[in-house]
């Protein structure tokens, strides 16, 4: 399968004591210590994410800058990016470069405390966890769907209320619908830190 994260990115000359080299757009910015999140979150895109800024804290403690522009996707793909950027001692830099919605917009609340950026024509979406698919089976398996459903709800919104500083009850009041947020909406929220200009 594909990795989503590399399609669109071309080619360019990058000049060694070799002489000129022809390496990926996304490998010049990966030797910059830049990070993209965008797409759908998949697993396959998660364990790519993480295995790069995994090795990038291995090799130097310098900063980290991360760019989010995704629609979100797969939660438990998304937690596992979570947990690893908070585990990092690396400083990281987060910006919103166009949206960064449901699972996307989780991560970007998750980032540090003022390095969490967005440009001024981003926007943030929050809501509740979604159920794709048709749901079928017994009682049994779909109250079992449910209470999955209701737990990802219920840790979903405690990591919003932990980096928002808002309350629990604002925060499930908060996703109770798809909840768009312009830039200095999403600041005032507590999402981001700050809105830039430039990256």
């Amino acid at each position: 399968m594909k990795n989503e994260k590399y399609i669109y990115m071309p080619n360019v000359l990058e000049n060694t004591h070799n002489g000129f080299v022809e390496v990926t757009l996304a490998s010049k910015h990966f030797m910059n210590r830049k990070l993209f999140v965008y797409g759908s979150i998949t697993p396959e895109s998660a364990n790519a994410f993480v295995a790069e800024l995994m090795y990038l804290t291995d090799i130097s403690d310098e900063p980290i800058d991360i760019y989010i522009n995704s629609g979100g996707g797969e939660v438990n793909s998304g937690l596992l990016m979570y947990d690893v950027i908070q585990s990092v001692k690396s400083p990281i830099n987060i910006y919103c470069t166009g949206r960064a919605m449901s699972m996307a917009a989780i991560l970007l609340a998750g980032g540090q405390k003022g390095r969490r950026f967005i440009l001024p024509h981003s926007e943030v979406m929050i809501h509740e966890p979604l159920i794709t698919g048709g749901i079928g089976g017994s009682a049994s398996s779909i109250r079992d769907i449910s209470d999955s459903i209701l737990n990802t709800k219920k840790i979903t919104n405690e990591i919003l209320a932990k980096h928002t500083g808002k309350t629990l009850k604002t925060i499930d009041k908060a996703t109770l619908h798809d909840n768009y947020m312009t830039a200095e909406e999403s600041v005032k929220f507590g999402i981001c830190d700050q809105v830039v200009d430039s990256l």
